[in-house]
């Protein structure tokens, strides 16, 4: 839109030059509305059809002078094209026209006639040229930045790859590992065990190790972006809070749950989120308060979802912590635009309760 209303202003301009002019010879009055028409048609579509602009305003200005519109024309051909072949049949156009209007009789009639070539031909067409190699520089530019870019962008992607690999193989040699002791210790003392509690104990700690390694595989599989899809790896529901109070009682905690049954309908965001904070906040305390009843709460309304797990202040096991959890689940709940609470409830207790909006999730 701006190119099209600079083309109209230059060519109103050069229709008021040409106007502005000599009077158009009496014995043609017919010849002139059609060769200003021409000339104004040749400046206003000189982008389209530069070089076909160019020699129409030739030929009208060989019948009817000035010559406004055969320098803008150039200056045009020459911009778009550069230097190839139009702008010199351009220039040739250009002179010639020159020539044909020109009375070389004296020194300084040649001397007009030279400065006239200047401020006609050579200005216009080194102003052309300077800016086809403007453009070109600045697409040249252009390109080369994109390019860079993309190659930042690939370089990103190779390190991001890179320190994926490198923590898959860390995970295998370290934590496999210890996984893989912890299993085949559970299961040497389930063999040797003499008593049923022990027996049973031991088998929990087996299956559950088990499955860790199958788990911890298939997180393998994920950062070393290869292999099939993982299958192992839980979908986390909020069917599933139920599960998780089960086996941690199973595994000797005292967890008191009060889950509604049926579990409420919640959308996949929200009940991945309550899952993850549910089982986080079961496994510190039963971490750092080991031995202490475990509350579990669930309930739901129309409005909002929240989730509490508390459980009575005590010294900690000793247990080490990364310290990572509770950004875990604030992040989690903050991504479903819910609210998080984390800390000694002064009633003796440390509590997660984390609230979730359900209207909110079904208007977006």
């Amino acid at each position: 839109m701006r190119n099209h209303l600079i083309d109209l202003a230059v060519a109103l301009a050069v229709l008021g030059l040409t106007l502005a002019g000599e009077l158009p010879d009496a014995s043609r009055p017919w010849f002139w509305p059609v060769a200003v028409a021409g000339m104004f048609a040749a400046v206003l579509l000189r982008r389209r059809f530069p070089l076909s602009a160019m020699l129409v305003s030739v030929g009208v200005a060989l019948a009817t002078p000035p010559f406004w519109g055969t320098s803008v024309t150039l200056y045009t051909v020459a911009s778009l094209r550069g230097l190839r072949w139009p702008t010199a049949v351009a220039v040739l156009a250009e002179i010639g026209l020159m020539a044909s209007f020109s009375r070389t009789s004296t020194p300084q009639d040649w001397k007009t006639f030279g400065l006239a070539l200047v401020l006609m031909v050579g200005v216009p067409t080194l102003a052309g040229l300077w800016m086809h190699q403007r453009a070109a520089l600045l697409a040249a530019l252009r390109d080369r930045a994109e390019q860079a870019e993309r190659e930042r962008d690939l370089l990103g992607e190779r390190a991001v790859t890179a320190e994926r690999r490198r923590i898959a193989r860390e995970m295998h040699d370290v934590v496999a590992h210890r996984v893989s002791i912890v299993a085949l210790q559970a299961g040497a003392l389930s063999v040797r065990a003499k008593d049923d509690e022990t027996v049973q104990l031991a088998e929990i700690i087996r299956e559950s190790s088990s499955a860790a390694l199958n788990e911890l595989r298939d997180i393998l599989q994920v950062l070393r972006d290869d292999g099939p899809e993982p299958r192992s790896l839980p979908d986390p529901t909020l069917a599933g809070v139920r599960q998780l109070a089960d086996d941690l009682a199973a595994a000797g905690a005292r967890v008191r749950a009060d889950l509604p049954d049926p579990m409420p309908d919640v959308p996949d965001q929200i009940g991945r989120a309550a899952y993850r904070i549910v089982q986080e906040a079961l496994t510190n305390a039963a971490k750092h308060a080991p031995g202490t009843t475990i509350d579990v709460r669930l309930s739901a309304s129309d409005d909002d979802l929240v989730v509490e797990v508390a459980n009575p202040l005590a010294d900690s096991a000793g247990l080490p912590g990364a310290g990572y959890g509770v950004i875990g689940m604030r992040e989690r709940v903050t991504l479903t635009g819910g609210t998080l609470r984390v800390g000694p409830d002064g009633a003796g207790s440390y509590r997660v309760r984390a609230a979730f909006p359900l209207r909110a999730e079904e208007k977006c």
